[in-house]
């Protein structure tokens, strides 16, 4: 009877966050040339939009997570959903670039109050530093957003056209996204908020705690946007067919679900620092076990997809369990601002990065991860010095 409420609760918001993700960070993959095509564009300038969406989305994170510090997330992700289907319906009556810019823009504000930041700042305001298994559990169903929406996306744009698309996924979030999000329960109404701050002192030096928190996070989102944008490409690179390298690639999704079932069965014990540290070694792991054995580029592409599946989680139960609930909405968006800002340039830089030296690109995203690994080491917690 315990678990009940809170398996509810994270029934709830990763339902809600699978929605959010699928309509908004999800969607240029499948309609980006379909809309540039009628719209009389490049599918560039349409990336450049999303691009700045996710700019705004890294300026506005630090308010958002202030506003839920300050009275919940409940009413910010509510009214998330009916901006983002604002937008979307911008966007599906769309006639030309300043009408498709300005509905990425609302969508940019949408994903800053509904995304995973919002989403695990709710859940620090409710559940204190005992939020760790309710964002493992949220980061696990939003986990399929690609899954889901990707699919879903092109069977709607393929029958009905890509304004009919959006459209669409504007109504799921009125008759969807809002009432599941409505079922949040109200900060003041949470029962489960413990005043534990002094169960786990805060990490020495703090504010050094939260730059090299800045530099893993910013380091560990370029090469997943990265990879997710270019990962077929850079294996072709390495010299496998483009059927191997799609296969390959499509194992990512599933190793990052198994890697959250792992880091919720087998590391829930261990603090959060640990899982951490262990995440950031996967992806140049699988980089030095390719260009040195070898290995099948499914096995990359599984070491890579376990990694990010883990850093996710971090992202959210890391700065918890460092400097706890308190004020944990506004440090969450500053921590992670510098991460939307990567992330929204990835696709370019690395982009660009393959197209000068293939494969060997891997050498700049595996140096990012090592020294994201350092930098956790630098993060020295109380708890584990004894």
């Amino acid at each position: 009877m315990i678990r009940s409420p809170r398996f509810g609760l994270t029934l709830t918001l990763g339902s809600a966050q699978t929605l959010a993700w699928a309509s908004s960070y999800y969607l240029p993959a499948i309609l980006a040339v379909p809309m540039a095509r009628d719209l009389g564009i490049s599918p560039s300038w349409v990336f450049a939009a999303f691009s700045a969406a996710l700019l705004l989305t890294a300026m506005l994170g630090p308010s958002v997570g202030r506003l839920i510090d300050k009275q919940g997330g409940r009413g910010v992700l509510m009214v998330s959903n009916a901006v983002m289907a604002l937008g979307l319906v911008i966007m599906a009556l769309s006639q030309g670039m300043f009408s498709l810019m300005l509905a990425w823009l609302f969508i940019g504000i949408g994903m800053a109050m509904g995304l995973y930041d919002a989403a695990f700042a709710t859940l620090g305001r409710l559940l204190g530093r005992s939020a760790r298994s309710s964002i493992t559990g949220v980061t696990l169903l939003a986990g399929f957003a690609s899954t889901i929406g990707w699919p879903l996306t092109a069977l709607l744009e393929s029958e009905l056209g890509w304004r009919a698309a959006c459209g669409a996924w504007a109504i799921l979030h009125i008759v969807i996204g809002l009432p599941l999000n409505a079922r949040l329960p109200r900060a003041g109404e949470s029962t489960h908020y413990p005043d534990d701050d002094k169960s786990a002192p805060p990490p020495e030096r703090p504010r050094l705690a939260m730059i090299l928190l800045a530099y893993v996070f910013a380091a560990g989102w370029f090469v997943s946007t990265a990879m997710a944008a270019h990962l077929p490409r850079l294996l072709q690179e390495t010299g496998v067919s483009l059927s191997v390298a799609v296969a390959a690639a499509a194992l990512v999704g599933p190793a990052q679900v198994a890697a959250r079932l792992g880091e919720f069965a087998l590391l829930r014990h261990l603090h959060p620092l640990i899982a951490a540290r262990v995440a950031t070694t996967l992806h140049p792991l699988g980089a030095a076990l390719l260009a040195t054995v070898g290995m099948p580029a499914a096995g990359f592409a599984l070491l890579h997809g376990a990694g990010n599946g883990m850093m996710t989680i971090a992202s959210g139960t890391l700065p918890l369990a460092l400097f706890g609930p308190k004020g944990f909405g506004q440090r969450q968006g500053l921590i992670i601002a510098p991460a939307r800002a990567m992330q929204a340039s990835a696709p370019l830089l690395f982009g660009l990065l393959i197209e000068q030296n293939g494969a060997e690109a891997l050498w700049l995203t595996s140096g990012l991860m090592l020294l994201a690994f350092l930098a956790l080491l630098f993060i020295r917690v109380p708890q584990l010095q004894r």
